[in-house]
């Protein structure tokens, strides 16, 4: 018996130096970002016995639970890269940020990201933040499901990088009183380009606005758009390059890149189909196909660089001239013909002075011509056992057959958290709970010590016997 007591005793004291060894690191990680706290859970252990008049003590084992799923407290800090996640989930993070060493995927809570020397962001682990890239409209690139279309977060590249213009909407009035345009029953497509190019206005238009709008390198350019009254609640328009001699002759005579007719209802609204599918409003792509309105896709082809010194890729620009039976775009009504605005996307932007991120982590470059410009999302990683999530160095959590499977969730779906910018989430450590537990466990300790000796003197006294 003095035996198995000594074996209890023994196990006692291991027992309860794991347990302070996981009070230790609650309490020298209690200023921690993101850390969550560990907990120590005591089981017996049982010798089995045939007997009831007899005991044989087993003695304690110890197992340590991480409260991985526990929420800590946001502090509001000043640097936009500083993020947490308000809610369930995790940042993904790898160790490199070329995906190539150590490549495993990571999942953290730590989010006091800054920039390298390289322009990626890592937190103070040196973890690499991953997101989504984004289009030029917004949208995730790749499969949003597949982990392996993350890419490190990085904006250095972006300095100074033009953006193509997709699309323009244009909304204007044409003076409903102006009369037939006298070359208008000669007029045949082109008649306006070539007067443009040349100087010469042998059709004078009736309307006449510029858009600008940018090429792949983010270069700008003119588009003029002309149109004369060819009847009643008829126009005729063209739409021409400023600079006839950057397109391929060959699709773009004298820089005309569109053309068309536009009809009005007698109240004004445009028509861009008639009731009785007779007539439809168009515009003619490059090839001279027409392309109902609105959102006729124009294409336009530049030069092969043979006139110019730099040669950019082949442009396509959505236009929107309305909504069918409004006057939310083009309008003919008595008030003068003028442009009323005009919004077109593509820039030319400048270099990167800052980054924010929204709470739906989306995050953005800022520019210092005042420009923004969406390049990635943050997923957030969510998992049906988050507390059985494997510890990884540097505050960071593997995947586990505890854990399960995870899920990469835009914030706030899917029973994710969103992106808090300007915070971090404090150490779920509670110092005065741990002192407490100190105290316990170095008393349950000394315990297990006397156990030892007192088994050592029956021991003793049995061997003078």
């Amino acid at each position: 018996m003095a035996f198995t007591a000594l074996a209890a005793g023994v196990s006692g004291l291991q027992a309860f130096s794991d347990s302070v060894g996981v009070i230790a690191d609650n309490i020298t990680n209690v200023n921690t970002v993101g850390y969550k706290e560990t907990r120590s859970r005591f089981s017996t252990l049982v010798t089995e016995t045939s007997s009831k008049s007899s005991y044989s003590p087993g003695g304690v084992k110890a197992a340590s639970e991480s409260l991985i799923s526990r929420q800590g407290l946001l502090q509001p800090t000043s640097s936009a890269t500083d993020v947490a996640v308000d809610g369930a989930g995790f940042f993904v993070v790898k160790k490199a940020a070329d995906g190539e060493a150590d490549g495993e995927f990571q999942f953290t809570r730590a989010g006091a990201f800054s920039k390298d020397d390289e322009g990626f962001y890592k937190n103070t682990a040196g973890l690499y933040l991953m997101g989504w890239p984004l289009d030029s409209t917004g949208d995730i690139v790749g499969n949003p499901d597949d982990i392996n279309s993350l890419v490190p977060i990085n904006i250095d590249q972006l300095n100074g990088i033009g953006e193509a213009t997709s699309e323009v909407s244009i909304r204007a009035n044409f003076q409903s009183t102006t009369p037939i345009n006298p070359a208008a029953a000669g007029y045949t497509v082109g008649d306006i380009s070539a007067d443009i190019t040349a100087g010469t206005q042998l059709i004078s238009p009736d309307f006449v606005t510029n858009v600008e709008i940018f090429d792949s390198q983010g270069a700008p350019h003119t588009l003029v758009l002309s149109a004369i009254k060819t009847g009643a609640n008829t126009w005729a328009y063209e739409i021409t390059f400023d600079e006839a001699t950057e397109l391929d002759p060959a699709d773009h005579t004298d820089g005309l890149i569109a053309s068309g007719e536009l009809i009005f209802n007698p109240d004004g609204s445009i028509d861009l189909e008639s009731i009785d599918d007779a007539e439809i409003t168009t515009m003619n792509d490059a090839a001279g196909n027409p392309v109902s309105l609105p959102g006729g896709a124009l294409t336009f082809n530049y030069a092969d660089g043979t006139t110019s010194s730099t040669d950019v890729s082949d442009g396509a620009i959505v236009f929107d001239f309305g909504t069918d039976g409004a006057a939310d775009g083009f309008s003919q009504f008595e008030s003068i013909s003028t442009k009323i605005s005009s919004s077109v996307d593509g820039a030319a932007f400048g270099n990167v002075i800052g980054i924010s991120i929204e709470e739906a982590g989306e995050v953005s470059a800022l520019f210092s011509n005042g420009l923004t410009k969406s390049i990635f999302k943050l997923p957030v990683a969510t998992f049906p056992n988050p507390d059985g999530l494997a510890r990884r160095q540097g505050n960071a959590y593997g995947v586990s057959d505890l854990s399960g499977e995870f899920a990469l969730q835009q914030a706030g779906f899917g029973g994710s958290g969103t992106i808090a910018s300007n915070a971090l989430e404090l150490s779920t450590v509670d110092l005065a709970n741990e002192f407490s537990e100190l105290i316990k466990v170095q008393r349950a300790f000394s315990a297990s010590t006397r156990i030892i000796t007192t088994s050592d003197e029956i021991l003793e006294e049995l061997t003078r016997i």
